[in-house]
């Protein structure tokens, strides 16, 4: 499995607006459930942003725990497909999706109403991997090295931003677009480096006896330290069904909550509804990555503004935006819950 696409900032067609949020069908309640009997379940889907793996296995808990039942919820976890998940919930295929900062950033821009409601992940654990045979320490070593992406604008101005802080020349990087090539057998036959997310490609190097250099992105500037990945919705869903919204994101809360505090237990859940997953990198990917989820944060899901403002300001320094982004609209505190302990 590859992690390549950190962020893919996909440009959305405002065309997909003109479209509702799907409509629910209710389902009668699991008559095993008495507290959910009382009325019926609302259908909701939820779209991944990738293939199945550790950034989702809180989903995959409150679905199997029955969180999202006991919420009045009937769940279904889909796959993005060709359109991908900012698409399709803004076009309300899916009512729910993982999302990124940078890419919600974007749309945002481009006028697609998406609206983050939890950050899955605290801090960004994403950042620039390398075997340690080819010796690349810092960014200044990025010079001279080929570089393989998925051909996003911010790969570029990412490298440039890290290597123009040791005042080294951005110009001397060979960037190749590698699509959805396998970071390891890329790294052995055409590039030198790539974008990964350490909890799973970083995990599976350790496992693999394949040691990495890796340069994290927050470690070169405050503004990096984005939230990536994240659960959004429309602003659609959000004036019309509030409920909805709110009761989805507490039972996820109840799921990655779980997930922080039993990761042995989670990661059996995950490999149990995702069989083909490689279970030893699921345990080990979700052992690295549980006490990251909340972190430092005062509760899981919980968005800073200076978040938000400090990487929209960075991208608008890189002109990967056309105008400022209006922070407070992108991103919402709001429907998490007080506690999920």
């Amino acid at each position: 499995m590859n992690w390549k696409k950190i962020a893919p900032l996909m440009l959305v067609s405002l065309t997909v607006l003109a479209a509702g949020c799907g409509k629910q069908e209710a389902k009668p309640a699991n008559s095993a459930n008495p507290a959910a009997s009382a009325k019926p379940l609302t259908d909701v889907k939820v779209v991944l942003d990738w293939t199945p793996n550790t950034n989702h296995t809180g989903l995959y808990v409150a679905k199997d725990q029955g969180y999202f039942e006991q919420a009045g919820l009937n769940v279904q976890i889909i796959a993005p497909g060709e359109a991908g998940a900012d698409a399709m919930i803004a076009s309300g295929a899916a009512e729910f999706g993982v999302s990124y900062q940078e890419s919600i950033t974007q749309g945002r821009i481009q006028g697609v109403p998406l609206v983050s409601i939890a950050a899955v992940i605290q801090h960004n654990t994403s950042g620039f991997a390398s075997p340690v045979a080819k010796n690349i320490k810092s960014p200044k070593d990025f010079q001279g090295k080929t570089y393989g992406g998925w051909g996003a604008p911010a790969e570029s101005a990412m490298i440039d931003s890290l290597m123009q802080s040791e005042k080294a020349d951005p110009s001397k990087v060979n960037i190749v677009n590698i699509g959805d090539a396998d970071y390891f057998t890329a790294v052995k036959r055409d590039i030198d480096f790539a974008w990964i997310y350490y909890a799973w490609t970083g995990v599976d190097a350790e496992l693999r006896g394949e040691p990495l250099n890796m340069i994290y992105l927050n470690k070169y500037s405050d503004k990096l330290d984005y939230y990536t990945p994240v659960l959004a919705t429309s602003e659609k869903l959000i004036k019309e069904k509030p409920e909805l919204v709110k009761a989805f994101t507490a039972a996820a809360a109840k799921g990655y909550q779980f997930a922080i505090s039993k990761p042995e237990d989670a990661a059996n859940i995950l490999i149990k509804a995702v069989p083909d997953l490689d279970a030893k990198l699921v345990m080990a990917s979700q052992k690295w990555l549980s006490p990251r989820y909340q972190d430092d944060a005062p509760r899981w899901g919980e968005q800073k503004r200076q978040v938000w403002e400090n990487y929209a300001n960075w991208m608008l320094e890189h002109k990967l935006l056309e105008k400022n982004l209006e922070v407070d609209a992108a991103f919402t505190n709001n429907f998490l819950p007080a506690s999920t302990k």
